[in-house]
């Protein structure tokens, strides 16, 4: 509202004021102009000069809090305040002098090439040496620079939006400002510095292309003066101090710096294949940010050295130093977010953890009735394993061990018996949602045509179909499997497997009632962090070479022989991240609400498959009887809260992460889910239950214009007879049903 009457008013006065007001506004320009440029002062220290410009700087570049003005006349606005000032220096000789020489002097006394070569670049050699300086310099306030361009740029320009008004100047206000600010003298200064600052650069980029990490992942075998980084730097060497204006020498630069930023793709392959180093993309992506910056400077360089001397009344290069300066403003924001020096660090770990998930998740997707049924068996495995899960957690609890100790026990508890569901083959429920959704993802990249929208219709329904049959196959197995227990127990002690207060209690906490699906979200979440420890698992062995180490270790050959070795790094190696993905499970389901607990924060986990098994432990315990009682009922409404959002939160945040690790518009996103709900609601069975078969005989003509195309082919012609299969294989080519 405050806003809106801001604006009303503004537009009162200008219906009011009309042509007056732009005599007004011109009238505070000189006012503030004047007050401005007699602040200039050759003499002053030189922090004090800086903040003048800073002052001037910031009355050009001011925009209004509220305006109605959109973002090209604020530009225009911008160009206006900066050629009325020019006209006024120019109106005024004496002011102008003095306001010339103070510019002049505190451009001659910065010293060094730090705006070229560090402003928006990369300064700590390492990833989180680097995410450390950017998080204090985000906590702690800037000390003051002396005699520092390179933080007096930054400052001069604190948001992103000033490269664009930079750009939008004209060449005869470039032209205005070079005079004011600069001669012969001072542009000499700033190409020796220009110099300096790619000898800088090429020296980085040399230190890390002849490092170790990065030759291994090229060519080790090829000499260090033969890499493209160390032959770059003597190219640039000779181009710099022996044939400036050689046009040869320029080209031969532009061509290493090219090949020196294809040396860097090289090594993103290898890192794609072979596993992801944090460190080592941070690495990359700095020495390609310094490529750039070196290419940019090469060319300002190469304009400086080809314009005629009586072409350079708006300074050498203008056109090229106007397009650095707004490269500059537009790297040190880039650079200066913490967001992005994370997302540009982690996100080929991030794509290469969802593409390892979903090469996983792939084996879990069943696409006809029979994977279906096979599914539903593997779950039903799991389940059974589970209600031991569930007795030996019930034994655990009795022992009133110390807290931390009862949750180290559990969560070995846990680890075991996901570890043993894995070895039989079977299948715990909330854990496929977690490596499936990466499969989804990376499917939703060819949704150019209509087809590929069907086609990715029907992957969401196999998806959810199959975690529906690992549910129901969980929950079908795990409930006799329990009685059967209970009963044992009873049998063999003459006690139910829970007294009555515990079987009590245990029913409550799971009640609907009350915080169940809150905790059940959490343990959706710690599903999913289990996916990604082990993506990260897969991925840490990968790039260690593991599976190489193992089989050539000397003392592991001597003991084992070398072929049980080699079968045995291969076995570890296709199931280190099934093991590291259990393991870390187990321990968050176990030690989370203990360490949540030793923090004063009541957080529990719901594993929708161990709280059928406590309920019915609790049920047993309890008698037919409290299948009566309304405490059952919301125990059992629980559980089914449990299960939605055990599998929803955890298929949501790696569904989330997989997006945008592959970098799905949200369009895309937004046409799949309204595809999804629109077919859902048209046959929610679809997305449940396997689809009964359906048995298509092909015509005549068909078929006989199928092995015409096969005979004309050379390909054994297929039988004739019926083709039967699912609606989904129906949809495939003909030559694929016919075969």
């Amino acid at each position: 509202m405050k806003i809106l009457f801001l604006r009303l008013r503004v537009m009162w006065r200008r219906f009011r004021l009309g042509e007056r007001h732009q005599q007004k506004d011109s009238l505070h320009y000189a006012t503030q102009v004047d007050t401005l440029m007699r602040r200039a002062n050759p003499f002053s220290a030189w922090r004090e000069r800086a903040n003048w410009i800073i002052d001037i700087v910031e009355w050009l570049r001011h925009t209004p809090k509220v305006s109605l003005l959109d973002k090209e006349i604020l530009l225009r606005v911008k160009q206006q305040r900066l050629h009325f000032l020019l006209d006024w220096l120019d109106a005024n000789r004496h002011v102008r002098r003095v306001v010339q020489t103070t510019l002049q002097k505190t451009l001659r006394e910065a010293a060094g090439p730090e705006l070229f070569c560090a402003t928006g670049l990369p300064h700590e050699p390492a990833f989180f040496s680097e995410l450390s300086e950017h998080l204090v310099k985000l906590v702690l306030p800037k000390p003051p620079f002396e005699a520092d361009l390179s933080a007096l740029f930054t400052v001069l320009f604190p948001t992103s939006e000033d490269a664009d008004w930079l750009l939008e100047l004209d060449q005869e206000s470039v032209a205005r400002v070079w005079k004011l600010i600069a001669d012969d003298g001072i542009a000499h200064t700033y190409e020796q510095q220009i110099d300096e600052a790619l000898i800088h650069l090429a020296t980085t980029v040399v230190a890390d292309g002849i490092s170790k990490a990065f030759r291994q992942r090229l060519d080790a075998k090829t000499p260090l003066q033969a890499t493209p980084f160390m032959v770059l730097r003597r190219e640039l060497e000779t181009y710099l101090y022996v044939s400036p204006r050689d046009e040869a020498a320029l080209r031969s630069v532009r061509m290493l710096i090219a090949v020196c930023q294809a040396q860097t793709d090289k090594i993103y392959a290898h890192l794609d294949e072979h596993g992801v180093s944090v460190s080592l993309v941070y690495r990359v992506e700095r020495m390609r940010a310094q490529l750039t910056r070196m290419a940019r400077l090469v060319e300002l360089r190469g304009a400086i050295y080809g314009t005629p001397s009586h072409h350079r009344e708006a300074g050498p290069g203008a056109g090229q130093i106007q397009a650095l300066l707004g490269d500059l403003i537009a790297a040190h924001h880039h650079g200066s977010s913490v967001r992005g020096l994370v997302k540009r660090s982690f996100s080929l770990l991030a794509r290469k953890m969802v593409e390892r998930n979903a090469g996983h998740g792939e084996h879990y997707i069943a696409r006809d009735s029979k994977e279906y049924s096979a599914m539903f068996k593997a779950a039903c495995r799991g389940g059974v394993i589970t209600a031991f899960t569930v007795l030996g957690k019930s034994l655990l609890s009795g022992l009133g061990a110390a807290r931390f100790f009862e949750g180290l026990f559990a969560s070995l508890n846990y680890a075991v018996s996901f570890i043993a569901i894995s070895a039989v083959g079977g299948v715990l429920a909330t854990k496929q949602p977690a490596v499936t959704a990466p499969v989804l993802a990376s499917k939703m990249g060819q949704l150019d045509t209509v087809e590929g929208l069907r086609a990715l219709l029907s992957e969401i329904a196999l998806l959810l179909r199959s975690q529906a049959a690992a549910v129901f196959g969980n929950l079908i197995a795990v409930i006799p499997m329990m009685l059967l227990i209970s009963a044992g127990v009873l049998l063999f002690t003459a006690a139910p497997m829970m007294t009555a207060e515990h079987a009590q209690a245990s029913m409550h906490s799971l009640s609907l009632i009350g915080p169940t699906p809150l905790f059940a979200a959490f343990t959706g979440i710690l599903l999913w962090l289990s996916s990604l420890a082990s993506g990260f698992a897969d991925n840490w062995f990968a790039l260690r070479r593991m599976r190489e180490a193992l089989t050539h270790q000397r003392r592991l050959v001597y003991v084992l022989g070398a072929l049980r070795t080699e079968r045995w790094a291969a076995w570890l190696d296709r199931n280190v991240a099934q093991i590291a993905g259990n393991v870390t499970l187990g321990l968050l389901l176990g030690m989370t609400p203990v360490l949540a607990q030793f923090f004063g924060l009541p957080l529990d986990v719901r594993h929708v498959t161990l709280a059928t098994g406590s309920l019915t432990a609790a049920a047993s315990s309890l008698g037919w009887e409290v299948l009566a009682t309304p405490q059952f009922w919301l125990a059992l409404a629980g559980i089914a809260s449990i299960g939605v959002l055990n599998v929803g939160v955890s298929f949501a945040c790696a569904l989330t992460l997989a997006l945008r690790a592959r970098d799905v518009p949200r369009r895309i996103r937004r046409l799949v889910f309204r595809a999804v709900l629109r077919r859902f609601s048209a046959s929610p069975r679809s997305f449940l239950f396997p689809e009964k078969p359906v048995v298509v005989a092909p015509t005549e003509p068909a078929v006989t214009e199928v092995m015409d195309s096969s005979a004309d082919d050379d390909i054994a012609s297929p039988q004739p007879g019926a083709v039967a299969g699912t609606s989904s294989e129906m949809a495939r080519p003909p030559d694929s049903r016919l075969g």
